[in-house]
């Protein structure tokens, strides 16, 4: 593999940890089609597979800053993150069997989602002390499982589904479901590279490069969250337009 394949993976890669850091998620989903249409990456499986690895990476950085800050519910993160991992797994092992072309179609419609997701008014109201309790566990469980599933078939972190189906089954804010999703996207993402891997289709040396640069663009838009704080809402618009944008052009091709 030449330097130019690297090197647009690592500036791929630093666009992504931007974007994650500026909008708390949403980001990790261009990052399949950056491989595929800009790194030139001819393989779909490889190229989800690939970006999971390095979105699991990113996704345990972020976990450890917001663990530190005390942010993380740990039990309702735990019983989430265990019930999805099997849907994980199973999704994975699905999207492997799916044609390449047909896989990318259904990303594409995922990424629309996801987009839409970012447009819905964010609020956060909730109970900062929330406890685990049986009922919730009743609640977790089904739907970490729907959301591993769908985080394992596309190859992406899930957090646009995790955090809201935290707060929903939880009662946690969003503060709280922000850093706890944390949990879910490291291990979805894992155990979804660690499949693809296993069959031989994570391409190394662009993982390394996505996940060099995602740690340059995350150092790069530290100072800039603060000048965007004011204008987060348009912000948001304007990437989740962009994340349409990307997968229509998928859609047409």
């Amino acid at each position: 593999m030449g330097w130019e394949p690297l090197l647009l993976a690592a500036l791929g890669g630093a666009l992504i940890g931007l974007l994650l850091t500026l909008f708390g998620g949403g980001g990790s989903v261009l990052a399949t089609p950056w491989l595929i249409y800009v790194v030139g990456l001819t393989d779909v499986h490889a190229a989800i597979g690939t970006s999971a690895a390095a979105v699991a990476v990113n996704a345990a950085t972020g976990l450890a800053g917001q663990a530190r800050a005390g942010r993380v519910k740990w039990p309702c993160a735990t019983v989430f993150a265990a019930a999805g991992l099997a849907g994980a797994l199973l999704g994975a092992e699905l999207g492997k069997r799916v044609n390449g072309q047909a896989l990318l179609m259904w990303f594409a419609f995922a990424m629309i989602a996801i987009a839409l997701s970012m447009l819905l008014p964010r609020k956060n109201e909730g109970d900062p002390a929330v406890h685990l309790t049986p009922p919730m566990i009743l609640k977790l469980a089904p739907v970490g499982l729907v959301t591993g599933l769908a985080a394992g078939f596309f190859g992406i972190g899930g957090g646009f589904l995790i955090a809201p189906g935290l707060m929903a089954s939880t009662g946690m804010t969003l503060a709280n479901a922000g850093a706890s999703s944390l949990v879910s996207v490291t291990l979805f993402g894992g155990a979804t590279s660690a499949s693809y891997a296993l069959a031989g289709k994570v391409i190394w040396p662009l993982f390394f490069a996505l996940v060099l640069g995602g740690g340059l663009g995350t150092l790069a838009a530290l100072p800039l969250a603060n000048r965007l704080a004011s204008r987060a809402p348009l912000a948001r618009k304007l990437f989740a337009g962009l994340v349409i944008a990307v997968a229509a052009y998928i859609l047409l091709r």
